[in-house]
Order: structure tokens, then C-alpha cells, then sequence
């Protein structure tokens, strides 16, 4: 690690390091550059020097700082995840980095990380430190606690239900993800003049300096250039990160093992499991794909399992997540309870009735023409009162080319498509428990992005019925389904108000109380 920590810290710290380069050509001093570079390596070795971990029978420690040391103790009880990464220079070295998940800090994906453990320890440390999960006995005083270095792995028959593959590069391009890549370089570069430079360059004058016709196609080849280097730094980035995703379920834990040049493994505990989200943005949706996350207490809210992938793919595993494991796990945590409070063991039992696949395809119900109505009134009244000021400034007497009258009619076909996008994938369903499987609450909306949520109804800790000044004189409402994981609140838009109440009777009866 003495050698990883000054790389690291070299390529975290390059915008500095190139600032100073540049501040030392111009003063005509180019130790500026070194200093930096010395600066930045003494502080990666400080950080080696003054980082210390102890791993106990109920506590993990952790002790780092050189000027204002902290101690950082998570209790073996508390951990919910366990993830194991190691980028190229790790791999090289033997070495990998251990994060411990709390979900005390889910939201800021803030984690407790051990560094330069040796990786042939790690799959065991990893075992021992998730056996609550197991049904082993919690950390507490006066119980035995397992041994770090005897444990052995929680089940060895984790079975497949979910794979990468090759083909699903296509769909990389389809998201913002290349943008979000490229955007920064860009900025760096305006932030240094390159963009001047541009600017003032002999082909961008001669471009200039054309005809119509030049510009036009000036003005395409950069866009073509644009969208073609925004999809190969999406596709980098999609094979980078996901390549040989496999999703195995061993029934108590679910682990997601991904990368190339940094690999991942990340664990999650299934007693805190509550559904899923098949997240569908509109140009996934139009090409067939989609992307599958986990709804799970203690995780990010947006905990993916399977990146841009067919719908097909993505029903398989879905399906597979969602099988019946009775109406209430054994031991899991109630929702009510305070956050942080330990679980018991939660194992997966297999069906005994019909499978549960429909949770996934279940058709949903339409909320009805008010609904309807309203995505047209908001997607199309700017737009109308953009119609009727110009109608005002041409009947005062200013008179504009009629091509004007095109700045509001491409506006509203395209608004009034997305409208009826919307209300397409507005809807809601609710399926009842069985001796097999608790209730489930699943709503749809968006349009540009789309999420369809399944949610287990006894994961639901309240329900909220809220009604804007509009939505009280149409008759309609929206009602908030309330729970620690996941997003926290799943909404049921624009629903009549007299089905709201049936909705939460029959996801959780009796919840209403007497009225």
C-alpha cells in the first residue's frame, strides 16, 4: 500500500498537479510542479502510517487521521452489507478493500472500508462478518461468536439468476451515462482555453466564412462527432464496470460480482429485501431494455442488480427475486423498529403454490379519464399560453412571418405524444397475500423515465392520501406508501380518491382501522 496510496492520491490529485505546472511555466519556476508532487505523495504515506484496524468478537475498529485522529467502531450486529473491490494496481499487488455497509449513511453511499487486506483472507473475513445472516448467534454479550478464521461460507449451492452478456453493450449508448463522462473533460478543457483555441483555429474562420450549405453540414458532422464519442465513452464505461455481472442467490444472501479492470463483489442480507424497481427511461424502453434495482432497507436507494439489459433478461430475474418466501420472513426486522436494529436469520423457502412470477407482468389498473385529462392540461397549457400571446401581439397590430407559428405547434405535437406516453404507463395494481407470499403494492408512472415499483406490503410502515387544490376538485389523489427502503415513498398518482382507500385496505388490511 505504500505503493498504491501515492498513485491513487497522484491520480485523484491530477487537476492540481496540471495547475501547478502551468502556474510554474509562467513564473518561469517549474519546482512548483514537484512540489506538489511531493506535497501529494507525503500526505498518501502519512495516510498508510496512521491507519490502523482491529477486527474483534463483536466490533470492527478502524483508527485513521494524523493530525485529528478518529476511531470509527461498527458493531458486527449492525452490518447489512459487505463489499469487496479491488482495482488494477490492487489486483496486481494481491491486495483488496473491504466495505462494510451500516446503511447508516445508505443514501450518501458513505461506507466503513478496510484497505490492503490480502485477498486470499478476504472471502472468509467477508463470511464471518455476514454470519448473523446465517442464523449463527448475534454478537452479543454472553453469546459465542464465530470465529473469524474457521468460518466456512454460508451455502455452497448459490444458485444463477442472472448473467451479462456480451451483446449488452448495444444498449450503453441509450443513457446519459456517456454525457455524464464527457461533460467534465469538456469543462476542464474551457477551464484551460482549449476552447479558445478552437475558436480562433483556420477550419472553424473557413466555416465561418461558407455558405448556408457549409455551416448546415458543419453543424452535423459535429453533432454526428458529438453523439458518436458520447456512445463510446458510454460503452467503455458499461464494459468497464459491468463485464462478467453474475447475480447468484445462495437463499439467505444475494451477490453481485462484476468488472473488468476494478472488480467488485458486493453482498446483500435478503431479510432486508422488499422488492424491486424495473426502471424503464424512454429510450431503453423504445429499443426493449430495461434495468432492474432492488428495493432493500439499509442499501442505496437505487441498488442496481442487472445494468441496461433486454426486457427479457430482465423478467427472468425479476421473477426470480420476487419468489414466494412466505408472508413474513423469519426474523427480519420490523420496519417500525429503530434503524440499525439487528436481524435474525431470514432463509428463502421454496413455493408450494403457483409461482409468483406475475408480481413482474401483473396488468395494472388505468386511473381513469381525470387522470388522462390532466397529462394533456400539463403538458400542453404552456405551450397554449405561448400560442395566445402571440395571438395578442398579432392582433395589436405586429405582424411576424407565419413560420413563427411553428415555435408553438412542433412544441405541442411533441407534448401532447409524451402526454399520452404518460398516461400509458400510469398505473397501479394490488396483488393479495397468499399462505405462500405476503401482498404486494405495484405502481408505474413517468415517461422519459419510468420505474415500476414492487413493493411487499409488510414493508409498508404508513400510508399518507394527499390532495392538491386541483386534485381535491377533480376528485383524485395521490397516495404515499411509506417505507425504510428503497426510495422511502412510492407514490400512486392521480388515483379517484374513492379507490384510495381500497388501495391501502387491501394492500394492508385492517391498517385503516374503524371509521
Amino acid at each position: 500500500m505504500l505503493l498504491v496510496h501515492p498513485v491513487n492520491e497522484v491520480v485523484r490529485f491530477i487537476p492540481v498537479l496540471i495547475g501547478s505546472v502551468i502556474l510554474g511555466t509562467n513564473t518561469g519556476n517549474p519546482v512548483w510542479g514537484l512540489v506538489a508532487l511531493a506535497v501529494i505523495v507525503g500526505f498518501a504515506l502519512t495516510r498508510w502510517f496512521t491507519t490502523t484496524y482491529r477486527l474483534g468478537a463483536t466490533d470492527v475498529e478502524l483508527r485513521t487521521g494524523l493530525i485529528q485522529r478518529k476511531k470509527l467502531s461498527v458493531p458486527r450486529s449492525r452490518i447489512r452489507s459487505v463489499d469487496i473491490e479491488a482495482d488494477l494496481l490492487h489486483r496486481v499487488l494481491g491486495l483488496a478493500v473491504l466495505a462494510i455497509g451500516t446503511g447508516q449513511h445508505a443514501e450518501s453511499g458513505e461506507k466503513f472500508k478496510l484497505d490492503a487486506l490480502a485477498a486470499d483472507v478476504v472471502p472468509e473475513l467477508r463470511t464471518a462478518l455476514l454470519s448473523h445472516t446465517a442464523g449463527s448467534p448475534k454478537s452479543t454479550a454472553g453469546q459465542q461468536v464465530p470465529d473469524l478464521r474457521k468460518d466456512q461460507p454460508v451455502s455452497g449451492n448459490a444458485r444463477e439468476i442472472g448473467h451479462w452478456q456480451a451483446s449488452w453493450v448495444r444498449y450503453a449508448p441509450l443513457s446519459l451515462t456517456g454525457f455524464a463522462i464527457i461533460a467534465p473533460i469538456v469543462g476542464l478543457a474551457i477551464q484551460y482555453g482549449f476552447d479558445q483555441i478552437v475558436v480562433s483555429s483556420d477550419a472553424v474562420h473557413s466555416v465561418e466564412d461558407g455558405s448556408a450549405a457549409l455551416i448546415a453540414v458543419a453543424i452535423a458532422v459535429l453533432v454526428v462527432a458529438i453523439v458518436v464519442i458520447v456512445s463510446l465513452a458510454a460503452c467503455a464505461r458499461y464494459l468497464t464496470t459491468y463485464f462478467g455481472l453474475r447475480v447468484l442467490d445462495d437463499g439467505r444472501t444475494l451477490q453481485l460480482r462484476h468488472g473488468l479492470f476494478t472488480t467488485r463483489q458486493i453482498t446483500l442480507d435478503l431479510a432486508r429485501f422488499r422488492g424491486a424497481t424495473v426502471n424503464e427511461p424512454l429510450l431503453l424502453r423504445m429499443a426493449g431494455a430495461a434495468e432492474l434495482e432492488a428495493i432493500m432497507t439499509g442499501q442505496s436507494p437505487r441498488q442496481k442488480i442487472l445494468p441496461q439489459a433486454p426486457r427479457s433478461a430482465i423478467e427472468r430475474t425479476l421473477a426470480e427475486l420476487l419468489v414466494p418466501r412466505g408472508a413474513r420472513r423469519p426474523g427480519a426486522t420490523n420496519e417500525g423498529a429503530r434503524a440499525g436494529d439487528p436481524v435474525g436469520p431470514a432463509p428463502r423457502q421454496e413455493p408450494t403454490g403457483p409461482p409468483r412470477a406475475t408480481v413482474s407482468t401483473a396488468p395494472l389498473i388505468a386511473h381513469g379519464p381525470v387522470a388522462r385529462r390532466r397529462r394533456y392540461t400539463r403538458a400542453l397549457s404552456p405551450i397554449a399560453l405561448l400560442a395566445v400571446a402571440m395571438l395578442c401581439i398579432s392582433l395589436a397590430g405586429e405582424h411576424f412571418s407565419p413560420w413563427w407559428w411553428l415555435l408553438p405547434a412542433l412544441p405541442a405535437v411533441v407534448a401532447a405524444a409524451l402526454a399520452a406516453d404518460r398516461y400509458r404507463g400510469l398505473g397501479h395494481a394490488v396483488l393479495p397475500a397468499t399462505d405462500t407470499s405476503p401482498a404486494w403494492l405495484i405502481t408505474r408512472s413517468g415517461s422519459l423515465d419510468r420505474d415500476r415499483d414492487c413493493l411487499e406490503a409488510p414493508g409498508i410502515i404508513g400510508w399518507t392520501v394527499r390532495q392538491s387544490f386541483w386534485q381535491r376538485r377533480s376528485g383524485i389523489a395521490t397516495v404515499v406508501a411509506a417505507t425504510a427502503a428503497g426510495k422511502k415513498r412510492y407514490l400512486v398518482v392521480d388515483i379517484p380518491l374513492d379507490q384510495a382507500w381500497d388501495l391501502v385496505e387491501s394492500a394492508t388490511p385492517g391498517r385503516l382501522g374503524t371509521r
